[in-house]
This record gives structure tokens, sequence and C-alpha cells, in this order.
């Protein structure tokens, strides 16, 4: 029996429509690259920030003191040499060995409520220098690390009456920085996305070119029925029906049929399912948080940067169980996406590339291990692989950003992102999310 059209999840579709997606998809692909010019001009315009802030902090006027939590100086700066002397004290030395002996106490102990206190202060103390103790404006800034532990403190410092008017300057000039930063990570999402999406519109040409051939097939198929259909009405003898069924291929035409039908509502379900993926792939900060499957969140993700990647990686998946995380899908799949990318390009030169995932349970938390059999992590650098705006990428081939925001993204959950090893012969990062009611 024939199909009704109401029975047919095609008959709603136009051909119109399916050039209407397509050029939607243009679009956003046009979009996307670009998103990423703009990023990559906006790193050149942080390179340059940072090149003038050197070269302010080089010019500066005042005296600049980077001490660590123990009081014990660990870098001088600014015009130090100018205004204390020479013979100044570097690296290694005291801070209160460079202090005349009734402010010490005054300074060490403003030293100490910024580390606790972590707020900026300031405080007068004379300074020993070779014309004898000079009194000095010092503001005493905190200095963290990424987790927000205290490291120690930031001495700037010039006599009396200048340093007021040089924080002023200071401050603009840390300001614009951070607005260039903070459009730089907002970039750098929608620059993620876009890198690994930028094959999209070649993913939805295969299964809509496939529908829209079936559907011209369907065409050919529905002449045929309606030519012999004339014929019945136009009352042809039962032998000239038989010969004009012959000469149509009816019976192999129904055959066809069937299998055109088949072909187009699977080309259209593969439509829909990139559809979902892609709607799910670009969930924004406004997102709810939910309970999830961590592996299907994690198969979805890695898909859509093999489908993108030059390099033929293998990737593994431990199994197949359920296990939900909560949170929000759509940030978590960014934070895989990150990973699996980084893999690869580590990978690049990796004779048989091979990515390992696994999720596991582990106490009140789902962890996903990411592990590649790429050249590893020097050990020298291990460290900063999660400082913003660090990359080992050639110029232009990353901002350093990915894993800087992806660990932002893990603590914002209330999880966390690390480095779980790595040598000559691979790296694991292990991605552990809370569970619901554990967040």
């Amino acid at each position: 029996m024939t199909p009704s059209p109401a029975d047919d999840p095609m008959h709603s579709l136009s051909e119109d429509t399916w050039r209407d997606v397509i050029a939607a998809m243009d679009r956003t692909y046009s979009e996307l690259v670009d998103y990423q010019e703009l990023l990559e001009k906006q790193n050149r315009e942080l390179d340059e920030m940072r090149q003038f802030m050197a070269s302010v902090l080089s010019s500066m006027s005042d005296l600049l003191i980077v001490v660590d939590k123990n009081r014990i100086i660990e870098r001088t700066g600014g015009a130090i040499d100018q205004i204390l002397g020479a013979t100044v004290a570097r690296s290694g030395t005291p801070l209160g060995a460079l202090l005349e002996d009734g402010d010490s106490d005054n300074l060490l102990a403003a030293v100490d409520k910024v580390m606790l206190g972590r707020e900026p202060t300031t405080v007068e103390a004379c300074f020993l220098t070779g014309d004898g103790p000079t009194p000095l404006e010092i503001s005493v800034s905190p200095r963290l690390d990424q987790r927000g532990r205290s490291r120690g403190v930031v001495l700037v410092g010039r006599p009396l009456g200048e340093l007021r008017n040089a924080y002023m300057e200071l401050e603009a000039s840390h300001e614009a920085l951070q607005q260039a930063q903070t459009q730089l990570v907002r970039n750098e999402k929608l620059a993620s996305l876009g890198r690994l999406v930028a094959g999209v519109a070649h993913e939805l040409n295969n299964p809509i070119s496939f529908v829209y051939a079936n559907t011209h097939g369907l065409e050919k198929y529905t002449k045929r029925f309606e030519t012999y259909f004339e014929a019945v009405q136009a009352g042809k003898s039962r032998p000239e029906l038989v010969a004009l069924r012959d000469e149509l291929k009816l019976e192999k035409t129904v055959r066809n049929l069937r299998t055109a039908i088949d072909g187009a509502k699977d080309g259209a379900e593969r439509v829909r399912d990139i559809v979902d993926d892609l709607r799910r792939l670009s969930a924004d900060g406004t997102g709810e948080r939910s309970a999830f499957d961590m592996m299907a969140t994690t198969r979805i993700a890695a898909d859509w940067v093999v489908r993108t990647s030059r390099t033929a990686v293998q990737i593994t998946f431990a199994d197949d169980a359920t296990r939900l995380a909560w949170g929000n899908p759509g940030h978590v799949q960014q934070i895989v996406m990150n990973l699996v990318q980084n893999a690869i390009d580590a990978m690049s030169e990796t004779g048989t590339p091979t990515l390992h995932l696994h999720v596991l349970d582990r106490d009140e938390q789902v962890l996903l291990r990411v592990t590649d059999n790429g050249p590893g992590i020097p050990e020298a650098i291990a460290g900063s692989i999660f400082d913003p705006f660090f990359t080992t990428k050639q110029v232009g081939k990353g901002t350093g950003l990915g894993l800087s925001i992806s660990h932002k993204i893990a603590e914002e959950h209330g999880g966390a992102l690390t480095l779980a090893y790595t040598g000559p012969e691979g790296s694991c990062f292990e991605l552990a999310l809370p569970t619901e009611g554990h967040a």
C-alpha cells in the first residue's frame, strides 16, 4: 500500500526549506570565520599591550619589589637603583634588610596583613640608601595564584607625593589590559566552537543531498504510476495495461519506491541528529544545570572534533555505561572538545595516534580521563599549561586560553581539571565533576 502524504515525514519539507537550511549554515560558517579573524587580531593587540606594559614598567619612576610569602625578595625593578642606590640587595634578600630599624616592623606588619586579608593597602616607610634613610610611600598589593591563595605581595613605591599620579596611570593601563583579556576570553569561546564546527556545512550537505536525490527518484516513480492510472481511467484493455505495466517496470518501481522513502527518511533523521548535536554544543552561559550522561556528552564532543580534524586518530571508549554528572552539558562539552583537540594537536607527528576516553565513578564524582599516546608535556612547562595565554603552539595556531577557560568552567561546576600524568609515552588529563546533590 502506498503511504499517504500525511505519513511521509518529508511531506512538509520543500526544496525551498532545504535551500534555506543550507543558506543558514553558510551564513553561520562565514560568521565563525569572522570570529576567528577577530580573535587573531585581538591576540596581536594583546601582544602589543604586553610590550607596552613592559615598556611602562621599565621606564616608570617607581621602585618595584616582589616579595614571597616569607617576605623574601623575589624580584626588583622600575627605578629602584635611582631611588635606593645601586648597592641595594636583590633576589633572596629579606625585605627587612632594606628598611630602617624603626620602620621595619610597620611595613612588615602591613605585608603580613595584605597576605592574610588579600586587600591592598598603603604605608609609609624609610628605606636605607647611600644618602641615608629615605621616606617612601609604599603601595602593598596581594599576589595570588590561580586558586586565589596568597603567594606574596608586590610593593610599589616612590618618594612621598609622587606615587599617586603614577599609580593612577598604571590603573588605567591595567584596566585596558583587563578589557582586552575579557574580550579575548569571550571570543575564544566562540572560536573554539568555530574551529571545530567549520565542517558542519559539509556534514549537513551529505544527508541533504541524499534526501534531495531520493525525492527526485520519488518524482520519477510518481510519474510512472500517474501514466498507468491515466491508462486505467481511459479504459484500456487488460492486455494493454499488462503491457504498459511491463513497459513502465512498475513491479521494480514499487521496490525502488520503498528504498527511496527509507533513504529519504534516513537522511532526514541524520540532519535532525546533527542539528540536535549543534543545539547542545551551542548552549550558552545562561543554561541551567541538570543531571546528564557524561559518556554520551563525551562521545558527542569527541565526534565533532574528529569530524573536522586533519589527523586520522583512533578513539576508543572504555564502555557505554550511563554515569550522571551535574552541570551544564553544553559547557562540559566545550571542556571535552578542548581536551580532545589539544590531544590531537599533540599527536600530529605520532605514528599511530590513539586517544582513549574513560568515564568512571569516584566517590561522589564522575571522572573523565582523556589519555593520548603523544610525546608528552615537558616537565619545565607542565606547571604552566593552565595559565591564561600560555601556549606551545605557533603564532596564529592557538591563543593559550583553551585549557585556562576549561579549568575555570570545571571549577565553576564544583569540579576540577588536572593533568594526571605526562611522559614520553603520552599524557592524561582528568576532569572531575560532581553528581547531583553534591555540587
